[in-house]
């Protein structure tokens, strides 16, 4: 990691057609950027891009990839879920490009929340930035069931309970500490699942060269049975209905890459550092889903029985099932551990990622302004307290009547995460027009630059609405009044968060004027 200090003569455009040099730990940065306050708030500049990406691909790979991915390959074949995946991540750099130019310019504590009041309307800052809290702060809790279930593995008479307590405790406790030393401990622990991905992409290549039980594989299990499997109805349209179905899954696997932008009101020397943390954040996580998706299409057929016998640890884990297939028999322990150490990541990045979002209500007068209050270090423990003790609903899972309620809660925070793409992708293109009306030049002015625009941002808008509004739509080929409410829960708690506040608070139906939007304030560089 480079330690040079970063100077206006040092200065380079940048884009996001490759992933480029990697910002490192700029040690010697001038003084007046690491102190740079996030807006009215106490938020320490104490990150570098390594400890962005992290935190990132901490609240990003967890077990969507390590499991979920075993579910679709069974409902789709190898060939449409690698399609899927890879379709999906030109979806998630439309919103990685647009966020990148906006928070490189204005990087301020949960960035695209904040840029919603300011560039739109307060409204939609107020619903957009509540519901991606709750989701976060649910998800806590999710991580703290799925951790207590992943022990079971090993010893089943231990209750989920004990460690849910346990584990928030920890991450509460985590989260106090200095945002550095925070950054640093997310950085090994998300380097875990990294190095598991790599080595299970290794292992891969050699079993399928010939090196398991099953001899040489190559393509095998694109012939037989197939590469497009067929999904609640045959031919031709039930191999489409999978391959929809599966790219729904995939956004859902994606959904954490916009975290980088969350924590840009506390990273040294934005200009320098949220460029880089953008670009390999997007081709780290983009690189690894794929590479991933591609070799478990390889090495285990779509219709293999145990794809589809569900459950949170090991045993469900397509990574087991292709070492079993292979003769292997010490992994699934392994694997095990892993995926303990992706869920407590993303439980570690949750309740970061929510006390930043509350942080950023708070200072567009959306929530208490208790919430901006910081200790010493930098750390706003009001809203880290804040989301954290949302993460005790957890027990509400130690009975079966709790159960159906935690259900409820997370089916609102399904979609949740493409309600945020598309306020993203929405101030994306408010900010385009902002700056030509201030007279600031996207190709002379700004440090870093999003490609293919407008067009790449219109191109993701798209298809992120089309994905909301069509989640669900296995529930019209089978009705189920049950499971329509689960899928479109949050987008009308979104509509109902507007509305109310539209009504209630704001009570203006229109946007924000564009010579009324301040691009000075919260600025990254000290040439204003």
């Amino acid at each position: 990691m480079g330690a040079s200090s970063f100077s206006a003569a040092d200065k380079q455009k940048t884009d996001m057609s490759a992933p480029g040099q990697m910002g490192g730990l700029n040690a010697s940065a001038s003084t007046s950027r690491e102190d740079l306050e996030a807006g009215n708030s106490e938020l320490k500049r104490g990150m570098n891009s390594f400890h962005l990406q992290f935190i990132a691909i901490g609240g990003t790979i967890g077990t969507g990839l390590f499991i979920g991915s075993g579910t679709a390959l069974a409902n789709a074949g190898p060939v449409s879920v690698l399609i899927a995946f890879i379709f999906m991540g030109a979806i998630v750099y439309s919103v990685m490009a647009a966020l990148g130019e906006m928070a490189t310019y204005l990087p301020v504590a949960g960035s695209f929340t904040a840029y919603a009041s300011r560039f739109l309307d307060n409204s939609l800052g107020f619903s957009m930035g509540w519901i991606y809290w709750f989701t976060w702060s649910i998800t806590f809790a999710l991580e703290l069931v799925a951790a207590g279930l992943i022990i079971q593995y090993w010893n089943d008479s231990l209750s989920v309970g004990i460690f849910i307590a346990i584990f928030f405790v920890v991450f509460t406790a985590l989260n106090f500490m200095p945002i550095r030393w925070f950054g640093e401990f997310e950085m090994w622990f998300s380097s875990i699942k990294v190095i598991t991905i790599l080595g299970f992409i290794i292992f891969a290549i050699c079993i399928n060269a010939g090196a398991g039980q099953q001899g040489y594989l190559g393509f095998s299990a694109w012939t037989q049975p197939g590469p497009f499997a067929e999904y609640m109805v045959e031919g031709s349209v039930g191999k489409f209905v999978g391959f929809w179905s599966v790219l729904v899954t995939a956004g859902f696997s994606f959904q954490g890459a916009e975290l980088v932008g969350v924590g840009a009101g506390e990273v040294e020397n934005p200009e320098k550092n949220m460029p880089s943390a953008v670009r390999w954040t997007f081709w780290g996580i983009f690189s690894l889903f794929v590479a991933t998706i591609f070799f478990i299409g390889l090495l285990i057929p779509y219709d293999t029985p145990e794809l589809l016998v569900g459950g949170t640890n090991a045993a469900a884990s397509p990574l087991v099932i292709a070492a079993n297939l292979a003769g292997v028999k010490v992994l699934p322990d392994i694997i095990n551990a892993v995926l303990l150490t992706a869920v407590l990541s993303a439980a570690n990045s949750n309740v970061y990622s929510g006390s930043r979002i509350l942080v950023a209500l708070a200072k567009d007068k959306h929530a208490p302004q208790a919430l901006t209050w910081t200790n010493k270090h930098g750390v706003p423990y009001v809203a880290v307290a804040s989301t954290s003790v949302v993460g005790l609903l957890a027990f509400l899972n130690l009975s079966a009547g709790g159960e159906k309620v935690f259900n409820w809660l997370l089916s609102i925070t399904a979609i949740a995460g493409f309600i945020s793409w598309c306020c993203i992708l929405i101030c994306h293109l408010r900010f385009q027009k902002i700056l030509a009306h201030h007279g600031i030049s996207r190709t002379t002015d700004l440090v870093f630059r999003a490609r293919f625009q407008p067009y790449l941002t219109w191109f993701g808008l798209f298809f992120c609405v089309l994905i909301i509004l069509t989640n669900g739509f296995t529930v019209f080929m089978a009705w189920d009044v049950t499971d329509f409410f689960a899928a479109y829960i949050s987008l009308i708690l979104f509509v109902v968060l507007f509305v109310g506040h539209k009504l209630l608070v704001d009570r203006k139906w229109s946007l924000v004027k564009i010579e009324d939007v301040d691009l000075s304030r919260d600025r990254s560089s000290e040439k204003q």
